[in-house]
């Protein structure tokens, strides 16, 4: 009797292993297929942002712009990829081989990185931790070593003056961006992206975060354009005066990965500026979304209600996005390039002590509420 209870126990042991390794399985299965959806998204969405911005800078100049590749040119983004796939992968005789290789690397996986915190819906989000706008800072900050191994690496005065240009900038501009992001976290009382995007909703457009800190999203808009390297902020890789800066050295794919992590840094930044500031998901309508859920009560559609609640939520979250996008590259065509020395007194001189002082003005605001 005893022998047959111990086999029984060492079988359902055993069962309850196997359903525990089952379930780490789907789990597993799972994330793996949240991750490739998100980056075949981001990739997409890297594409139609290269296609947009030629095609605004073409109607800027009053151009036409790509129109061969595909309708309206739509595909040239994919032939550029292909031919870079296929070119030739030339390395540097006297550089160093290994940071010259690791650096497009470095650049593009912090990007990607920074997606998991990036809320698309309320329940759409693959990581909502408690810090989520300070890991985008974290992470973010790993993009300009990349861009100084690439510099190094290169053995080549321009690629280094361009490494060392990106170095000196990201950390002139991310200096001011924190404070913007604690005066936002001030209000809203939460370092998570969802929090912030909740404390947005109940006015609809007068709701938002833009009218209560105008200061802080002018310095967090001219910070994270300075971040992402573009135009008049694009001094690593002036093409006038350093021949590309840190790419100089650089051919076939390895360059294409530069390319992809300047406009990923884009579509990262234009998704922050619409949750800490424009209410990420949350329509600019007020009382649309408990219109929609009553009539969907009443009407006895509730579960078609709620299946196309997160597209909804995703297209505006994508159109806020793409309206700062626009802006982007509207200011790139617009104004000319400034001087390293402008640049930084911009950075060191404007930008940090105007946030420290809206970041002063708002904690100050908070503790004369809680009084």
């Amino acid at each position: 009797m005893i022998i047959g209870t111990e086999f029984n126990g060492e079988r359902l042991v055993d069962l309850f292993n196997k359903l525990e390794i089952a379930t780490n399985l789907s789990e597993s299965i799972w994330i793996f297929t949240y991750t490739l959806i998100l980056v075949l998204g981001v990739t997409m969405g890297v594409s139609v942002i290269a296609w947009l911005e030629r095609k605004i800078s073409a109607g800027v100049q009053q151009r036409i712009g790509p129109e061969y590749a595909g309708p309206l040119g739509i595909i040239q983004s994919l032939a550029d990829g292909i031919k870079l796939l296929l070119k030739e992968d030339v390395v540097p005789a006297k550089g160093n081989a290994w940071l010259f290789t690791a650096g497009p690397a470095v650049v593009v996986t912090p990007v990607f990185i920074t997606y998991l915190v990036i809320p698309f819906g309320q329940h759409i989000i693959l990581s909502d931790s408690g810090i989520g706008v300070f890991f985008w800072i974290a992470i973010s900050s790993i993009v300009p070593l990349g861009l100084l191994m690439a510099g190094y690496g290169s053995n080549n005065k321009y690629s280094f003056s361009g490494g060392l240009r990106a170095a000196a900038q990201s950390i002139s501009y991310e200096i001011p961006l924190a404070p913007c992001v604690l005066s936002i976290s001030l209000l809203s009382g939460s370092l998570s992206t969802v929090d912030i995007v909740e404390t947005q909703s109940k006015y609809g457009l007068l709701g938002w975060n833009l009218w209560r800190q105008p200061i802080g999203f002018i310095a967090f808009f001219i910070s994270s354009l300075a971040e992402c390297e573009r135009l008049p902020f694009d001094l690593p890789e002036a093409e006038e005066e350093l021949v590309a800066g840190y790419q100089t050295e650089y051919s076939g794919i390895k360059f294409g990965l530069f390319y992809v992590g300047s406009h990923l840094n884009l579509s990262v930044s234009s998704p922050f500026v619409a949750v800490l500031y424009s209410g990420g998901w949350n329509s600019p309508i007020p009382f649309f979304e408990s219109f929609g859920q009553n009539i969907s009560t009443s009407s006895g559609i509730d579960e078609s209600f709620s299946t196309l609640r997160p597209v909804t939520e995703v297209a505006i979250t994508l159109s806020k996005s793409y309206l700062y996008l626009f802006i982007s590259i509207l200011t790139r065509r617009t104004l000319p390039r400034v001087r390293m020395d402008q640049l930084l007194d911009l950075g060191w001189k404007f930008l940090l002590p105007i946030a420290s002082g809206n970041l002063l003005l708002t904690a100050s605001f908070r503790i004369l509420l809680i009084n």
